[in-house]
């Protein structure tokens, strides 16, 4: 009784406490130094918890989500009135009256602490609840229960009952990794809280008391007992009648747990990348970064943008993309089906003729989220797929000349550079149809050099080639011999302008959305006009008839219009197919993360399969 006492004189004289317990004032004075620090903690909340990132495909369902925690914040008129009375009847029944603390719930608490010589009753308010999931750790302590008055008291200065209220239920914890009552609706019944039973709500709120134990996924029945308990608190304060209370315990409750989406990865990995250069493109890091005189000044934008694109995810986001979600399905199964089990390696884009967005993308085999992604990260020599847009497209867009005009195919040097012909054969003067058909090295050579290294890179340089840097201005571009290479992504991304001559950078993000709805983020869409009518009819010729007659014979689509080339380099360490239909334009390659020849995989033809796939 003494003891009980004693800490009751202690508490009545907390100005003398402060002054005399060293540890106490400590932690006082760090509050005080900190208190500009807190108060702009408490103006920015949201910045401490990241909500969920949601990508939606061109049907307008979800496919994709991105997140640690669940959370669905609401405002305060969204939650129903009979949750608001639940947690207020059963954790703090005086909140709309005290100043951030109950001096009389303290009292109970030290004097029931005081028989177990320990401080583990609470005690606490609505307000010190969400000082302690905000600012403090749970350990119970006199020294940090006296800081947490500090920081209650600051809050209740700061914001009205309604305003921390809000945010309690928002920020609650509900076992599971979820936050917040919009969350746990959502999670444990897959429905927004408004469309809850009263037995409902009453279910998930008997969780934040104690998660763990109160874990219905685990202990269902320790859940739905606090449940009833609640209707009964509510029904004492007058919130409901018995007789609801009673009708409310008797209802079944049937969980619906939410699975996290986490579908097409090979898709929603590349989607997230997109997000950083649209982000860049848009907020000026991609021109700073240009510009940059420094690796040092590069390395502090690129920190910036880092810093930018977390605020992003952690306010959470909608991207509305461009995914076929069935095409998807289509080829990663059946691209799959092809490789077989060993370790050869694809990879695939599909971009959509008309909006062109990209609506499909091949990664590469037994791919997983994160992994490398071979659609838009793996660059190879991309051989002679790259001379429809390093040689040809640029020869017609610049000369008088036609399909039908001559070119020699012998032995051709520029300087000490000197390639040779497949097989290493020689020809005389032929169509440059032909030459195009049959990939004839020297011909395309002498074509480059007449147009020019720097005029071919002219026209290079307006498309996304990511890796091309300034030491491939040279001849052997013109064979798509590059220092590092290109992307399949990229490649198909350059070939839509044979569609009719304009281009405008292919992309799968629509448009991106904070989580009230309000756009954030898209891509512009005005195209810039590459080749001339003239350019795009003899390209689209030369095209279709490689497939009709050329190294492109294997291809097939049953669409209007067909027209591709193929890419061998060096060793046959890669073998690519790049063109399009008269709905999609496209680029496959295969070959192996560590590169090795495929000689003799040659004949089976291998890649044309993949391409039929893509195209269909």
């Amino acid at each position: 009784m003494k003891k009980a006492f004693g800490f009751f004189i202690i508490l009545l004289s907390l100005p003398v406490l402060w002054l005399v317990s060293t540890n106490i004032r400590t932690e006082i004075n760090t509050a005080k130094a900190h208190e500009e620090q807190i108060a702009s903690a408490i103006h920015l909340p949201e910045v401490q918890s990241q909500l969920p990132v949601t990508l939606i495909d061109q049907d307008g369902k979800t496919f994709s989500e991105e997140y640690v925690e669940w959370r669905q914040p609401l405002t305060l008129q969204e939650i129903p009135q009979i949750a608001q009375e639940i947690f207020i009847a059963s954790e703090d029944a005086h909140f709309y009256e005290h100043i951030g603390f109950d001096l009389s719930a303290i009292i109970r608490a030290v004097v029931a602490n005081s028989s177990t010589n320990s401080a583990s009753q609470g005690g606490s308010t609505i307000t010190q609840q969400l000082v302690r999931m905000r600012y403090l750790s749970e350990e119970k302590t006199y020294e940090r229960k006296l800081t947490e008055l500090f920081y209650s008291y600051k809050l209740e200065k700061e914001f009205d009952k309604d305003a921390i209220l809000t945010m309690y239920l928002n920020e609650s914890y509900f076992s599971n990794q979820v936050y917040g009552i919009g969350g746990a609706a959502t999670y444990y019944f897959q429905k927004p809280i408004q469309e809850l039973s009263n037995a409902e709500i009453a279910f998930i709120a008997a969780i934040p008391n104690n998660p763990s134990l109160y874990n219905p996924l685990k202990n269902f029945d320790k859940t739905k007992a606090r449940q009833e308990r609640l209707l009964d608190t509510l029904a004492a304060s007058g919130a409901i009648t018995t007789e609801d209370a009673t009708t409310y315990k008797a209802e079944v409750i049937t969980l619906n747990v939410k699975n996290k989406v986490q579908n097409y990865p090979m898709y929603s990995t590349y989607v997230l990348q997109e997000l950083r250069w649209l982000v860049a493109e848009k907020e000026g890091y991609a021109d700073r970064l240009a510009n940059a005189q420094s690796e040092e000044e590069k390395k502090n934008i690129k920190a910036q943008l880092d810093k930018q694109i977390n605020t992003l995810y952690q306010n959470g986001l909608t991207i509305y993309t461009a995914l076929n979600p069935s095409k998807q399905a289509h080829d990663e199964e059946n691209m799959t089906a092809i490789l077989g089990s060993g370790k050869l390696q694809a990879a695939g884009a599909v971009i959509d003729n008309t909006s062109r967005e990209i609506v499909s993308l091949y990664a590469g085999k037994n791919y997983e989220k994160f992994d490398f992604h071979r659609a838009f990260q793996g660059t190879r020599q991309p051989g002679s797929a790259f001379k429809p847009l390093a040689v040809y497209a640029p020869f017609f867009e610049t000369t008088a000349h036609t399909p039908d005009s001559i070119v020699n195919g012998g032995n051709y040097c520029v300087g000490s550079f000197c390639p040779k012909n497949y097989g290493g054969f020689k020809y005389g003067d032929v169509p440059i149809q032909v030459a195009f058909r049959h990939s004839y090295n020297t011909s395309a050579l002498r074509l480059f050099n007449t147009v020019g290294i720097d005029t071919a890179f002219s026209y290079l340089d307006r498309f996304h080639f990511r890796s091309i840097v300034a030491k491939d201005h040279d001849y052997a571009a013109s064979l798509g011999g590059l220092t590092y290479g290109v992307t399949a992504l990229e490649l198909a991304d350059a070939y839509t302008s044979f569609i009719d001559g304009s281009y405008v950078f292919a992309h799968s993000i629509r448009k991106v959305t904070a989580t009230d709805g309000t756009e954030l983020y898209s891509w512009d869409t005005a195209r810039d006009q590459i080749w001339s009518p003239k350019t795009v009819k003899y390209m689209r010729t030369l095209l279709a008839d490689v497939v009709a007659n050329g190294t492109g014979q294997g291809v097939y689509s049953r669409s209007s219009y067909i027209g591709a080339k193929t890419g061998t380099t060096n060793d046959y360490r890669d073998y690519w197919l790049a063109g399009l239909t008269a709905e999609y334009t496209a680029a496959v390659w295969i070959g192996y993360d560590k590169p090795q020849s495929m000689e003799k995989l040659e004949a089976y033809k291998i890649h044309h399969r993949l391409f039929n796939i893509l195209l269909e």
